[in-house]
């Protein structure tokens, strides 16, 4: 079985990779960090576990860990000391690290969810939450996250003014690279590899979260609304990613 290993100070650990992922647990409860690390364990899964947001991010963008034992998810709790859970979900994907998120928290009203989802979050799971709900959740993540990986066969995508440079993860539009999120940047993919084609919420689920997401299903217009924001020149008008009402999203 592998072990868990925390970062103390600025040392990085040791961490064993297994063939199942490596999964980042940040939370500053002593008992919900070795609590849900034990039981990934138990799954087959490498755990390393982050006391606060700021050792999170110095494990997550570390130069120092060989690739094989880089992580394949990281579950974070809101309520952290120093960098929130929020702040470093933000950091993490203004980096444009590639790996899913999931948050827990205890606060669990709508407007909570939504705000971790808009701030680069996968899923969010309120607390108290049952360990096999978690473990499951972690797996659907992971899941969709290689299968998305694998989606694309070109290598360079056009349409009107926006290039898509897959293998090198970037996008111009009308010659100004703009910087996406993963998830921004797959969808855009998916769009764009797919022009005037009508995709429902369920339909954009199941090619880029997976048919098996159990998250909020409001996700997806959460991302939709964040891509409008950066490729078109009026996102409340949008020229490339139209809204038809009763049938979902196309992009002409």
């Amino acid at each position: 079985m592998s072990r868990v290993t925390e970062q103390q100070g600025h040392h990085h650990p040791s961490m064993v990779a297994t063939d199942q992922g490596h999964i980042l647990v940040v939370d500053d409860e002593d008992l919900i960090r070795e609590t849900v690390a034990i039981a990934l364990q138990d799954e087959g899964y490498a755990v390393s576990v982050a006391e606060s947001g700021t050792m999170a991010l110095s494990m997550l963008t570390s130069t120092v860990i060989p690739p094989e034992d880089t992580f394949n998810l990281a579950i974070l709790d809101l309520m952290l000391p120093g960098v929130n859970g929020l702040d470093l979900c933000r950091m993490i994907r203004h980096q444009n690290l590639d790996i899913p998120i999931l948050i827990l928290s205890a606060r669990s009203s709508e407007t909570d969810r939504v705000v971790g989802l808009e701030v680069g979050a996968d899923d969010y799971l309120a607390k108290p939450f049952g360990m096999r709900e978690l473990i499951a959740r972690c797996r659907a993540l992971m899941r969709r996250y290689r299968r998305s990986r694998a989606l694309t066969t070109e290598t360079i995508l056009s349409h009107r003014d926006i290039t898509l440079y897959l293998d090198e993860l970037r996008v111009l539009i009308g010659g100004r690279e703009v910087a996406l999120s993963p998830k921004e940047f797959r969808i855009l993919e998916l769009f764009m590899a797919h022009p005037n084609q009508v995709w429902s919420r369920e339909a954009l689920i199941d090619k880029i979260w997976g048919g098996d997401f159990v998250g909020d299903r409001k996700t997806v217009d959460v991302h939709i609304r964040w891509l409008r924001e950066k490729i078109e020149c009026d996102p409340s008008n949008p020229e490339y990613i139209v809204t038809l009402r009763g049938f979902g999203y196309r992009f002409s």
